[in-house]
């Protein structure tokens, strides 16, 4: 496994990270939490040591199956977890409806509302610890950015929690590149990065991240199982899960990734790796890029995911896969 620095934290995390939102069943139709322990714990064993969750994940529940799953190996993971999405009241800004499987395009159960205020975040806080387990979260990630709170304010509640004992790490996610700078000295953000995902690439937000040390943490890597090529034409994704309905997973996006992946194939056996493997390598390989948060749901997944992180892709090999990335996604 690479190691990589988190930001100017002093802390050290893997070049691969258990991502836990899938645990959560939230949004991906269901999960087992035996499974999802075993997930973590096969992930650990493999030299994983980031572990990143957030209450959204199923209204607590991935933080409390990741709060079992570390229990007893505290010491050996780097815990994430994120603030700023709340459904128990109405606060700050709307950001969507949402059930008990996923989000809803409609009024359902609950209204999920972006609130970074200060007094919001300490009543969050104190929830999190509690589903974790434990007195003190290593990375804190605003999850959405709160259009109605100042950075600023966010920013001084965070430090005093970092100040308290509480949390020994700042970071975002999902934020634009002008969020990005007034945030200034924060030690990661968390965003949506894949080989079919660049935006931080085009927007200079992966640029500004690299020039200020700030750790990049790239969340669905794999584009939520797309690039796996584990995927058939003929899946059917339970209710409730995000893929339902995306176009990427119907027959012609899959049949268009298939072409793609087979041009990694040679690179894969080079290595004595697995097409998801090379991806993730790939993915870690890319400047800025500090760590590929990786979903899995049972031992298996997150064995394979975890040893992409002993991969190192030679400057040709890089190059190759780039090339054939802008091929098969050009528009």
């Amino acid at each position: 496994m690479q190691y990589r620095q988190l930001g100017n934290s002093g802390t050290k995390t893997s070049a691969v990270g258990f991502g836990a939102w899938a645990i959560g069943g939230w949004m991906w139709g269901g999960a087992d939490e035996d499974d999802a322990v075993a997930a973590i714990h096969a992930s650990l064993d493999r030299g994983v040591t980031l572990i990143d969750t957030a209450p959204m994940y199923g209204y607590g529940r991935s933080e409390q199956i990741v709060g079992r799953a570390i229990r007893g190996r505290r010491d050996k993971v780097v815990l994430a977890t994120k603030c700023g999405l709340i459904w128990d009241r109405e606060e700050g800004v709307f950001h969507f409806h949402s059930d008990a499987k996923g989000a809803s395009p409609r009024p359902a159960e609950y209204r999920v509302f972006k609130c970074l205020k200060p007094a919001s975040i300490a009543e969050e806080i104190e929830r999190s610890l509690k589903n974790l387990g434990t007195d003190c979260i290593d990375l804190y990630q605003t999850h959405w950015q709160d259009p109605s709170t100042p950075i600023a304010d966010t920013l001084s509640g965070l430090e005093k929690l970092k100040q308290q004992g509480k949390i020994r790490a700042i970071g975002i996610s999902n934020a634009n590149l002008d969020q990005l700078k007034e945030w200034g000295a924060i030690d990661s953000d968390q965003e949506k990065y894949s080989m079919l995902d660049r935006g931080m690439e085009q927007d200079g937000r992966l640029a500004h991240c690299r020039e200020n040390n700030v750790a990049v943490l790239a969340y669905s890597p794999l584009a939520n199982g797309l690039l796996t090529g584990k995927i058939s034409p003929e899946r059917k994704f339970n209710e409730g899960d995000l893929r339902r309905m995306n176009p990427r997973f119907g027959r012609k996006g899959l049949e268009k990734i298939a072409a793609l992946l087979a041009e990694f194939q040679p690179i894969a056996e080079r290595h004595s790796a697995t097409i998801p493997q090379v991806v993730i390598a790939w993915t870690i390989a890319q400047p800025g890029i500090t760590v590929a948060l990786c979903g899995a749901r049972n031992p298996a997944q997150a064995t394979e995911n975890a040893a992409a992180g002993d991969i190192r892709l030679a400057a040709e090999e890089i190059e190759a896969m780039s090339q054939a990335i802008q091929r098969h996604t050009a528009p």
